[in-house]
């Protein structure tokens, strides 16, 4: 439950203070999925390969060539699959449109990645929880999504604009989920 937030397409959950959109309003399967072959994502884009270059730089930073990665969520053009690939880490790809191997979800491994993903979320506690069970003691699941604070414009934000955005996380929401994941 939530209570209307600005503009009424997004609720605000009292306790961990993400911006959600109703069920109702997520789009069929369909048009979610047409919705994301019109990104024009390139995995050898400099300009996309810079984007994700914080999650790149932190897998490096932590993890040995022999740890076992998951990009969640690759998308269209796994590009953070492709540049740990070029280092000679082991890192499979799963979305369900465009990598669907749901055997890979059965597995563990010591990190995960989730680049412009979680805000996709349709339920985002069991989604994090699965994303939790799937990591071996002490792995690491590094995300990337736009925040939204009080400064930003809600009602003319670019990032509430895409329709396959359910979740929209606030600083408060990330540490409410780090406590419990």
């Amino acid at each position: 439950a939530g209570s209307a937030f600005q503009d009424g397409e997004y609720l605000s959950c009292p306790e961990c203070g993400g911006l959600f959109r109703p069920r109702a309003a997520f789009l069929p399967a369909a048009e979610e999925k047409a919705r994301y072959e019109e990104h024009e994502n390139d995995v050898h884009d400099e300009r996309y390969q810079a984007f994700v270059s914080p999650i790149v730089d932190a897998v490096l930073q932590h993890h040995a060539l022999s740890d076992r990665g998951l990009d969640f969520g690759s998308g269209t053009a796994p590009v953070i699959t492709h540049l740990l690939s070029g280092h000679s880490f082991d890192i499979a790809c799963y979305d369900p449109f465009f990598s669907h191997t749901p055997r890979l979800l059965e597995h563990a491994y010591d990190y995960i990645v989730c680049c412009e993903v979680i805000e996709h979320f349709h339920n985002p506690a069991a989604e994090f929880k699965r994303l939790h069970d799937m990591l071996l003691p002490g792995g690491r699941l590094y995300c990337m999504t736009m925040l939204y604070h009080d400064g930003v414009d809600f009602p003319n934000w670019h990032y509430r604009r895409d329709p396959t955005h359910v979740f929209i996380y606030r600083e408060k929401t990330i540490l409410w989920l780090a406590e419990r994941y």
